[in-house]
């Protein structure tokens, strides 16, 4: 570890660690902890299994917005994509995407229904380049049924009229940009469209729309949108620290102060979460991370991976800041400081800082008061000529 950051890592792990309203987490056992699983909220109709309406961490930066940013634009995470997003062809991907879903028998055939389907949809695999139904299970199918749900919730919250309607555009959106930002200039035949829309998607909204399905992932896993603060940069007209991401704790005691943790999306992490009685909990966690975006042959394409790990604090299962580390070209670590943790007079702002491989630091704010604004600015500092 050079210098540079080794001086920026260690203030960002202490920020991770202490800043706490209390400022007493670093200093405080962790203790015996209960965290009741609540479903309903006071004044509102209906259960609520991962839209709550806390005004603190994750769940108060929950919009349909920001959700279609992080998800649809969530690509630019891997290294080997630019994350400027007016360089996105939209019109050729659009048209090359909706000729895919149109004719999915076209894609498929190119390589054969086998090998569409053991690439795709059957698990059989763990070679990565014939691993796709990874992704496929944990973003579109739980990620993307969960985000659903979240979204019907957060509808039915703000008393918007037809919530379920909603909630189906809105994840329309986020998964078809999600395909357009990652065909880009590509004009021919890919399986991948047709194996999430047809398949995985349908599939995840009716599996969250069911009440004891939405209630297991809710109650017996915790499962949490945990995504990022999506930033941009006017001076490179780049977006930065975008990306839908969940986890998810099982407990190991009846307290729920022990967990297995998991930590998936733009990363993945496996580890422990341990909760203290007030509903405070630090989760740590080592894995693998997304570093580039290959193709594999005409029409599918697949990622390398890098190791990642990752320290998280969060209330109430609302995450409020993470710090995480990849070995990957960009966003070697990257810290998030959600809205809540710092609070300034009424406003509460959250804040973005990541350091790449060549010492480029990003710097980015957001503000928790400014619901309908989804995306925080930020600026790049020591940049390499």
């Amino acid at each position: 570890m050079n210098k540079l950051s080794g001086k920026i890592l260690a203030p960002l792990l202490v920020l991770v660690l202490c800043t706490l309203q209390s400022g007493s987490v670093c200093a405080q056992e962790i203790k015996t902890a209960y965290v009741p699983h609540v479903e309903t909220i006071d004044g509102k109709e209906g259960n609520y299994f991962f839209y709550k309406g806390y005004d603190y961490g994750t769940q108060s930066l929950i919009h349909p917005l920001r959700l279609i940013i992080n998800g649809g634009f969530g690509i630019m995470q891997v290294s080997n994509r630019h994350n400027q997003p007016g360089r996105i062809m939209y019109g050729r991907g659009a048209r090359n995407v909706t000729k895919n879903l149109l004719n999915p028998h076209w894609s498929i055939s190119v390589n054969g229904a086998w090998d569409f389907l053991s690439r795709e949809v059957i698990p059989i695999s763990i070679n990565s380049g014939q691993a796709q139904y990874w992704p496929n299970y944990m973003n579109h199918l739980v990620g993307g049924g969960m985000s659903y749900r979240m979204m019907q919730e957060y509808y039915r919250y703000h008393e918007v009229a037809h919530p379920t309607a909603w909630a189906g555009a809105t994840i329309f959106a986020y998964h078809f940009l999600n395909e357009i930002v990652e065909n880009d200039d590509y004009e021919g035949p890919s399986t991948d469209p047709v194996a999430d829309f047809w398949i995985f998607n349908p599939a995840g909204i009716i599996l969250f729309s069911n009440e004891n399905v939405a209630r297991f992932f809710s109650k017996t896993l915790n499962m949490a949108d945990w995504s990022y603060q999506p930033v941009w940069l006017p001076g490179s007209e780049e977006l930065v620290n975008n990306g839908q991401n969940y986890a998810v704790k099982y407990h190991l005691n009846q307290q729920g102060s022990k967990s297995i943790f998991y930590h998936w999306g733009t990363h993945a992490e496996l580890g422990m979460s341990f909760t203290r009685q007030d509903g405070k909990c630090i989760s740590v966690g080592l894995g693998m991370v997304a570093k580039n975006l290959f193709k594999i042959d005409q029409i599918s394409k697949t990622v390398d991976v890098a190791v990642s790990g990752g320290v998280f604090y969060d209330k109430n299962n609302s995450l409020m800041a993470s710090l995480l580390f990849a070995r990957t070209k960009d966003y070697r670590y990257r810290l998030n400081l959600y809205p809540g943790l710092v609070k300034m007079g009424p406003m509460r702002p959250g804040f973005f800082a990541s350091l790449n491989e060549d010492n480029r630091m990003l710097l980015g704010l957001t503000f928790g008061t400014l619901q309908h604004v989804p995306l925080g600015i930020g600026g790049a500092f020591n940049e390499v000529e």
